[in-house]
C-alpha cells in the first residue's frame, strides 16, 4: 500500500471524530490533532484504535504521546508496516 493510500485512509479514519467546525478537507499533513483540528483525547484514542484494526499494527505508549500531527501518524505506521515485513 503506498503512502498516499495510508493518508487517504487516515483522513478517512479520522472524518468521523473531527468537531463540526473542523472541514475535512483542511486536514494536512502539518495538521496537529488537538491544536488544529480540535479533537479531544477521547476521540484520538478512538482514532488509534481505528489505526491498529485498519493497519494491522500495534501501537506502543510511546508510539501515542509521538502522535502529535498527521505527518507523525503516517510516519509511525509505516515504521510499523515495515517491521513486520
Amino acid at each position: 500500500m503506498a503512502h498516499a493510500q495510508r493518508y487517504e485512509q487516515l483522513k478517512a479514519l479520522m472524518t468521523p471524530y473531527l468537531p463540526e467546525d473542523v472541514n475535512p478537507d483542511e486536514i494536512s499533513p502539518e495538521s496537529h490533532f488537538i491544536n488544529e483540528l480540535n479533537i479531544n483525547s477521547a476521540h484520538l484514542v478512538d482514532i488509534i484504535l481505528d489505526v491498529e484494526d485498519t493497519f494491522d499494527i500495534r501501537l506502543e505508549n510511546e508510539d501515542m504521546d509521538a502522535m502529535q500531527t498527521v505527518k507523525d501518524a503516517l510516519e509511525i505506521i509505516d515504521s510499523k508496516l515495515r517491521n513486520q515485513d
